[in-house]
């Protein structure tokens, strides 16, 4: 079994498609207003989002039902931001091309629901898209450790998936540090934190290696999505050049 597959790397670095240097803040649309999907989407690009973090959840890997490939599918015809789709699925290979083909920039996986990650990354890979792992709070960073090579990026989760509202887990900045002491270089794989993002925990998650930083009631449930991106933003950036100090 080979850890790591010299054939893929379909990735460039992400900067660039972001328009801006890292850490950036990527909402979730899980608490968007649906009835107005288009619109909702429009409010964040204008309001400055880099990139969006969609859900995937299937009600059997975590307990909770969202959206499916239509509602990407919708996304990605609204903008031309970076699509991170995040699939909470039991058997995510399945539906590998579906969401390749529904837009996505980023497929995150959950280690916990793969039989063969090398494999899985390989397939995404062939698609053309850029693949990350996502680890839950329950499991050892170190379980990642065979597949760092042959990822993209991976997703820390500082809550347990599939619920909304929780507050976020100081392991996972643990889990973050660990990472970036064992990556080749940062372009080579991307570190985001996901769950409890606030201007509370944005300065630790960043200072710890978080870049795609994923943000849910923080961003959509305030009144103005373009100043919570922008203080979000700015207080990580002011984490990193102090830890840089």
């Amino acid at each position: 079994m080979h850890a790591h597959h010299p054939s893929r790397r379909p990735a460039t670095d992400l900067e660039p498609q972001l328009g801006r240097a890292l850490p950036v803040v990527l909402p979730a649309l899980l608490l968007c207003d649906f009835g107005h999907l288009a619109h909702e989407v429009q409010r964040l690009e204008t309001g400055g989002a880099a990139g969006l973090h969609l859900d995937i959840m299937d009600g059997r890997f975590v307990p909770q039902l969202t959206y499916g490939r239509v509602v990407v599918e919708a996304v990605r015809r609204a903008t031309r931001l970076l699509l991170e789709v995040h699939l909470m699925v039991e058997d995510p290979d399945r539906v590998i091309g579906e969401y390749a083909g529904a837009g996505a920039d980023i497929l995150t996986v959950h280690v916990e629901a793969l039989r063969d990650p090398g494999a899985t990354l390989q397939r995404i890979a062939d698609h053309g898209v850029r693949g990350h792992l996502a680890v839950s709070p329950g499991t050892p960073v170190e379980r990642l450790a065979p597949w760092l090579e042959a990822c993209d990026g991976v997703l820390v989760m500082s809550v347990e998936p599939g619920l909304g509202g929780q507050a976020f887990e100081p392991l996972a900045l643990d889990k973050l540090r660990w990472l970036a002491a064992r990556r080749s270089s940062p372009q080579q794989l991307r570190l985001g934190v996901d769950g409890g993002v606030s201007l509370a925990t944005i300065g630790p998650a960043a200072a710890a290696g978080a870049e795609l930083i994923v943000a849910g009631s923080a961003v959509v449930q305030a009144a103005d999505y373009g100043a919570a991106i922008l203080d979000l933003e700015r207080r990580a950036h002011a984490a990193l050049s102090g830890a840089s100090r």
